[in-house]
């Protein structure tokens, strides 16, 4: 209470000494109109001050006399429930501290279920260092008290129980200095304010979901009375057209009756705006309906030709390699977006920034020796991606050369804009509707103590979206991103509209293509190299190795990336257009097989060898950035060109498995929606996650079940209506 008092008595008398000094500067400056009108504003700015000084002195009044009531029941022999709990909430020391258990999260629910008549329980994280670490501590204040105030509450050490801290520094066991600075304090409201742009972006989401379930009930209903009437006796609706314009051109070609003929004309284009309002809602309703989107997710019609079945056990098996990574990932590495301000390493603990888990030195431990982990950030699941742009490539070519063939052999332009639409009305409705929806979530979820470590994965929504909708965000660095997850689908689009490039210039001239295709090639090798040696870039992302510069400059960037597609589009161009089967005899079975298989693992085995960060220009780091995701594309091929000659065998059976076709179906919304998964479980937890084989096993199968329950709606609600709507005039419309 001295404290309080203190800083009551300070304001009293700056209030008292405010009007003589008012009074004196009115004088003075009476003479000079310019000076006199700077004197108000002055006086202004000085009432403004005052008024605010009044009021953050009251709100810290009543923070600290509630505060005093906390801890004055706290320390009666007989405290209340509402004391204990709040102290029970607190964040503890816990086992384990060497291994990486620093957080001391404490229980927000159970301190928020605090409530008494003058204030309720708010939790709030306390961010402190001592010595070379850097950890946080979970407190239960009354809701009346800000950040800045329990700051404060923390700088004057009140918050103790029985006269010691209850947030003691950790023993010297663990640390030679016991000192602890209070490096930043952040609290968790108990209410939730979501911003205009999060409400705008929930209701645009609601309405684009509530579309295909009317859709589906109109549908339904029109079935059902369909079914309960008998067809007409009546000829169609066509043929009375027919009648009519027969019945028509006979009146005017005898020149009778021209009024008579006008109204009949009248009388036909009302029926045909009809019929084509008619049409249009039909086409609409059979867009939208579930009855409609619902076909072909799960499985693959048997009419679409050059289907490829391997890729789609290929492209499944790398959207489940990126799942897993990234649970990983975000789960225990890039656990937070602060700047650890302790660099330096104790004899202990690893220093890192705050995990998710409370052993992460034994996760570390089991990702360098557990072959397990070769399938998360521990290993080289950043490999999927190019398997992704290898497929993409091949597909892009695919599709191009068939539409060309389609069009008697000709590439014209309207050609090139039909694809270039094409890709866009596929991929663009379900991202942007994954920005928002990824939006309104976060505008509207609190969280729980963990939740700060996350925000890169959804930065600014509001402030950036439109990198999105421009599919360029891979441009721009991460924390100018609103999804940085989805800087795939921009470079995807970028090298996906370089194909029309690709193919006119193969159609035109062999030699020209064949030194663009070169240069493109060693543009990609020689700028990975380049960077890598001159940046000391690790050669990826892991949990031994992390590097801002190679998502800036190197691991977003078409200029470096394109290999893979490049190789898609020459393997798509091959299998398009090839007369004859490329493999004659076994022993090329046999080699080819050696060599891909050979080449896929010496990748991998480099990745671990290479993955910590060079501290100087390393040649084999260069040469392994330059080329490795090249020599993993060319590998793949050969596995896709082995199963689609029939020499694939067991690899065959299982890549073309109808068990991976909903997979693959889904893979692009589970591409786009599994990161809001992880965030919303990560962001719910209350206490550290504790690291075993088994238990991120279970973690990884949840989020797959998951993201494939919440992708299928999305695919069936979202995605394919878009693509199946589609413009269709009759010739009577014309």
């Amino acid at each position: 209470m001295c404290v309080c008092r203190a800083r009551s008595v300070a304001a009293t008398n700056f209030t008292n000494e405010a009007p003589p000094l008012k009074e004196k500067l009115e004088v003075d400056a009476a003479p000079d109109r310019g000076c006199f009108s700077i004197v108000r504003e002055i006086e202004m700015a000085a009432g403004y001050l005052l008024l605010l000084l009044i009021v953050s002195s009251s709100a810290m009044e009543k923070c600290l006399n509630d505060t005093d009531v906390f801890l004055q029941e706290l320390n009666q022999d007989n405290p209340k429930e509402f004391a204990v709990v709040m102290f029970d909430s607190f964040g503890k020391m816990g086992s384990n501290v060497r291994g990486g258990n620093l957080n001391r999260a404490g229980l927000m629910s159970e301190c928020r279920s605090v409530h008494t008549p003058s204030f309720s329980g708010q939790y709030c994280q306390v961010f402190l260092t001592q010595g070379d670490l850097f950890y946080f501590v979970g407190v239960c204040v009354p809701d009346s008290c800000e950040d800045n105030e329990v700051h404060m509450l923390m700088l004057e050490g009140r918050l103790k129980f029985g006269g010691l801290s209850l947030i003691p520094p950790l023993p010297a066991i663990f640390v030679n200095d016991s000192t602890q600075e209070v490096m930043l304090t952040h609290c968790l409201s108990n209410a939730v304010h979501p911003g205009a742009s999060g409400i705008a972006c929930l209701v645009i989401c609601a309405v684009l979901v509530a579309i295909p379930l009317a859709a589906t009930l109109i549908t339904a209903a029109r079935n059902y009375q369909e079914s309960k009437e008998k067809p007409p006796a009546a000829e169609p609706f066509s043929l009375d057209e027919g009648k009519s314009d027969g019945n028509f051109n006979m009146c005017y070609s005898l020149n009778s009756q021209k009024n008579d003929c006008s109204l009949q004309e009248d009388k036909q284009h009302r029926r045909k705006r009809k019929s084509f309002l008619s049409r249009c809602l039909q086409q609409f309703l059979e867009a939208f309906s579930l009855q409609t989107t619902t076909q072909g997710v799960l499985s693959t019609p048997a009419s679409v030709k050059d289907s490829y079945p391997s890729l789609n056990g290929i492209r499944a098996l790398s959207m489940l390699w990126i799942i897993s990574g990234h649970a990983l990932q975000i789960t225990s590495f890039h656990s937070t977006g602060m700047t650890d301000p302790c660099p330096k390493k104790n004899k202990y603990l690893s220093n890192s920034n705050p995990f998710t888990t409370d052993n992460k030195n034994r996760l570390r431990a089991s990702m360098k020796t557990n072959p397990l982990h070769v399938f998360t950030m521990g290993g080289a699941n950043y490999l999927s991606v190019d398997t992704f742009l290898l497929l993409g490539g091949l597909l892009s070519a695919r599709s191009l050369l068939s539409s060309i063939q389609r069009n008697d052999d000709t590439m014209s332009p309207r050609l090139v804009a039909e694809y270039y639409f094409k890709r866009l009305r596929r991929i663009q409705p379900l991202h942007m509707f994954a920005v928002m929806l990824c939006e309104g979530v976060t505008s509207v979820f609190s969280g729980g103590p963990y939740l700060v470590f996350l925000p890169f994965l959804f930065i600014d929504c509001d402030k950036y979206w439109w990198t999105n909708l421009l599919l360029i965000n891979n441009l721009f660095a991460h924390e100018l991103s609103c999804i940085p997850a989805t800087w795939y689908l921009s470079l995807d689009f970028q090298c996906y509209a370089t194909t029309p490039l690709l193919i006119l210039a193969h159609r035109k001239n062999k030699v020209v293509f064949a030194v663009l295709v070169v240069t493109l090639l060693l543009m990609t090798i020689l700028t990975g190299s380049i960077l890598t040696a001159l940046l000391h870039l690790p050669v990826f992302h892991s949990g031994f190795s992390s590097s801002v510069d190679l998502r800036l400059w190197y691991y977003q960037k078409p200029y470096s990336r394109y290999g893979p597609f490049l190789i898609g589009i020459l393997f798509g161009m091959y299998l398009k257009t090839r007369k004859a089967t490329l493999i004659k005899k076994k022993w090329q079975v046999a080699l080819g097989w050696i060599c891909s298989l050979s080449l896929l693992a010496l990748v991998v085995g480099l990745s671990y060898a290479l993955m910590d960060t060079p501290d100087h220009p390393s040649a084999p780091h260069a040469i392994y950035q330059g080329l490795h995701r090249l020599v993993w594309v060319t590998a793949l091929t050969w596995v896709v060109l082995a199963c689609e000659e029939g020499y694939g065998g067991f690899i065959m059976s299982l890549l073309s498995s109808k068990f991976w076709v909903p997979f693959s179906n889904l893979s692009f919304s589970c591409y786009l929606i599994h990161p809001l998964i992880v965030y919303l479980y990560l962001g719910l937890q209350e206490t550290p996650i504790h690291y075993l084989d088994i238990n991120f096993m279970y973690l990884f199968l949840g989020h797959v079940v998951l993201t494939v329950v919440l992708s299928y709606a999305m695919t069936v609600l979202v995605e394919k209506p878009f693509i199946l709507l589609k413009w269709k005039r009759n010739e009577a419309d014309q």
